[in-house]
């Protein structure tokens, strides 16, 4: 397992104020109250006070599991009825010595005739995992995958009900239409944290005017939700290159409640001539 993913965040680290020094975290004995090295340290698990139960890298390779040597794979689940929510870390898997390699090409080319994800078990760091296998290119990846209790439940964390308006729900489809594509854009996919941090470690190595935010509303100020939504549709219309004129559209309501005048009218002409109708029988009735 080779981790697929690269973090390229900036690692800051801790100092002393006073002096510049670097802040270090070194392991001591509690007992002989001096620095141990890692070779000096091992693992266990405290079932009492003071009583400790040692447990070695051995130990847990000897556990009596398949998984603790190699990768279960135990089902086979369309993509859709995974939720993202579980999904957690991407691995290359690579195979295992000569020997694995037609093995490891028939697995990928199964997963890629049938279209479905691997369900697999295997042990790291510790535990049982679930993972999930995929295929990329020509290797596969399997993400570590969450039990399903320790996904917490959404319920204690969603808002109360609350009603919304016809013509924001309208404003807000028309914002995801207009940002809609077929895939990623290129110019989403950039770190501008991460350019940022960048940006401000340049301005102070070179004595230069720090970078600052441009003034935000206060958290919790109520604003015009509707005006909201209508200027993020305009701004993403203008960023595809699309038409922002709607000055049209906002006085259609106003054209089409003038309209109803007319109607009005020819509905009472309507009703006048029934009248006239029902008199003319009357007039044949009287010559007869």
């Amino acid at each position: 397992m080779t981790a697929a993913t690269e973090d390229h965040s900036f690692k800051f680290h801790q100092y002393h104020l006073e002096d510049h020094a670097r802040i270090r975290t070194r392991k001591f004995c509690e007992l002989e109250d001096r620095e141990v090295s890692a070779q000096e340290i091992g693992k266990g698990y405290e079932i009492s006070k003071g009583t400790l139960v040692a447990i070695t890298d051995e130990d847990l390779y000897d556990l009596p599991l398949p998984t603790a040597k190699a990768i279960e794979i135990v089902a086979f689940v369309p993509y859709e009825s995974v939720d993202p929510i579980r999904i957690g870390q991407g691995y290359f898997l690579e195979p295992d010595g000569q020997v694995s390699i037609k093995p490891y090409t028939l697995l990928r080319k199964a997963l890629e005739r049938n279209e479905k994800a691997g369900i697999a078990k295997f042990a790291w760091h510790g535990r049982e995992r679930l993972g999930l296998l995929r295929i990329k290119g020509d290797a596969i990846i399997m993400h570590s995958m969450r039990w399903p209790d320790e996904i917490r439940s959404p319920e204690e964390l969603a808002p109360p009900p609350v009603e919304v308006p016809e013509g924001e729900l309208d404003e807000a489809l028309a914002l995801m239409d207009a940002l809609s594509t077929d895939t990623i854009p290129e110019d989403v996919s950039v770190d501008r944290y991460t350019e940022a941090i960048a940006d401000l470690i340049t301005a102070k190595q070179k004595g230069k005017k720090l970078p600052h935010a441009a003034e935000e509303a206060p958290a919790g100020e109520v604003v015009d939700l509707m005006a909201a939504l209508h200027e993020s549709v305009q701004k993403a219309k203008a960023a595809r290159g699309e038409s922002t004129e709607d000055a049209a559209v906002h006085e259609m309501p106003k054209k089409k409640v003038a309209a109803k005048k007319p109607v009005a009218k020819k509905v009472t002409a309507k009703k006048t001539t029934k009248k006239a109708t029902k008199k003319v029988p009357a007039r044949k009735r009287h010559s007869a």
